[in-house]
């Protein structure tokens, strides 16, 4: 029997974690009937405004200037030299983007008397906005397809494949909940993110997976949650480190990032936590649900195979 150097029952909870996930899930699903998502510029249009500075500009100044000025949801950040800053607003009712601009380069200019020049300003529809958010749904759903027929095909056995995809829709469900609760703005950075997290989450699982597989078929006499228990204890270490050292680097990025990719870092530590908890207690608990045993995983003996040839 493999050994494991912890002994943890992670089995013996597992309808617990089920009703946590559950309640989880009911909870991100309200939220986004009720509340909706923040979207950003990306998806429901707005104006592109790019001005360069004579000196190296203070995004942190430049986002105050905006705020006070009522552009308080504005993106700032630099492009190609620390002079070049890229502004991006969300639209207004009865202004147009000309309008917009103009307000925006004069409270700059206040800020540096007039040390500030528009170099381009570009307004992107919300008809281009809705194309965005309809295609990244897309892919979204054509990676969990992908993923599904990839799973069945390599474990042989459809339940893992369905667990596997039940433990991505939770992570991604509860991720965009939370960006739902907090009324964070979701953009294609965070839509970026959530397209790695179910990468991420999928790799851990798989890892688990193929463990199970392996004591399925050596711990011929032990049940399916002992079995579940083994490879996970097994797979903890491994499991606490990658996840760990990626965290340390994402609440880096969380806390000292910037706004610019404060959404594209939570995303990613949402997503890696909850993902971490589904490989174990919706992934693995799947299986035992769907009736999973050592026997589906026998090889299939061919007729005739074993028989005494004249």
């Amino acid at each position: 029997m493999p050994n494991a150097k912890t002994r943890i029952d992670f089995m013996a909870v597992r309808k617990s974690a089920l009703a946590l996930s559950l309640v989880l899930i009911v909870i991100s699903i309200g939220s986004l009937f009720v509340n909706g998502l923040n979207l950003g510029i990306d998806f429901t249009g707005g104006t592109s405004i790019e001005v360069r500075f004579q000196q190296p500009a203070d995004l942190g100044q430049v986002r105050s200037v905006l705020a006070e000025g009522g552009f308080d949801k504005a993106i700032v950040q630099n492009v190609d030299t620390a002079r070049d800053v890229l502004i991006r607003l969300a639209p207004r009712p009865g202004e147009d983007s000309a309008e917009l601009s103009n307000e925006v380069l004069q409270l700059l200019r206040n800020m540096t008397e007039g040390g500030a020049e528009m170099r381009s300003v570009d307004f992107v529809g919300p008809q281009v906005g809705e194309e965005l958010r309809d295609r990244g749904g897309i892919a979204i759903l054509v990676a969990l397809a992908g993923i599904l027929l990839y799973v069945w095909v390599r474990f042989i056995h459809w339940g893992f494949s369905v667990g596997s995809v039940l433990a991505l829709v939770h992570d991604v469900i509860i991720t965009v909940g939370v960006f739902s609760l907090a009324r964070i703005s979701f953009d294609l950075t965070v839509l970026a993110a959530i397209l790695a997290v179910i990468g991420y989450s999928l790799n851990d699982t798989i890892v688990v997976f193929d463990r199970v597989r392996e004591n399925f078929r050596l711990m011929r006499k032990a049940e399916p949650p002992e079995v579940l228990n083994t490879s996970i204890n097994q797979m903890l270490t491994r499991t606490l480190i990658t996840s760990g050292t990626t965290l340390l680097v994402l609440f880096a990025l969380l806390i000292f990032g910037g706004d610019n990719i404060f959404g594209f870092a939570l995303a990613l530590v949402v997503g890696i936590v909850v993902g971490t908890y589904s490989s174990i207690y919706i992934a693995s608990n799947a299986l035992i649900m769907l009736g999973v045993t050592k026997q589906d995983l026998m090889p299939v003996e061919k007729e005739g195979e074993g028989e005494e040839t004249p």
